[in-house]
């Protein structure tokens, strides 16, 4: 008779959970955020328009172009720091996301 071993993998919750950022009245959900380098959020377009969210801070920088309604993307944070998220097309809409080593 074949014996059949049995691998139970345990993973924390902090090292897979990823937190969502939604984007709702033309408005993010929260004003910050704070995650570890590698970490990543995900930008939610809960919102009945389109929404263009970008960073230009340095090490984090980038611009998710047009998201449509419903539509989300993840984004890595890699460099330590603070990084400033806004949507180019509402201007009201900003977060700070610092990002600890």
């Amino acid at each position: 008779m074949r014996k059949i071993a049995t691998l139970l993998l345990v993973i924390p919750l902090g090292l897979v959970a990823m937190q969502t950022i939604r984007q709702q009245g033309r408005m993010f959900s929260i004003d910050s955020v704070a995650i570890k380098a590698g970490g990543s959020l995900t930008f939610l377009n809960d919102d009945n328009v389109p929404h263009n969210i970008a960073s230009i801070s340095k090490g984090n920088e980038f611009n998710l172009g047009s998201q449509r309604p419903g539509a989300s993307t993840d984004v890595t944070f890699t460099a330590a720091g603070e990084a400033q998220v806004f949507c180019a097309i509402h201007p009201r809409m900003k977060l700070t996301v610092k990002i600890s080593d």
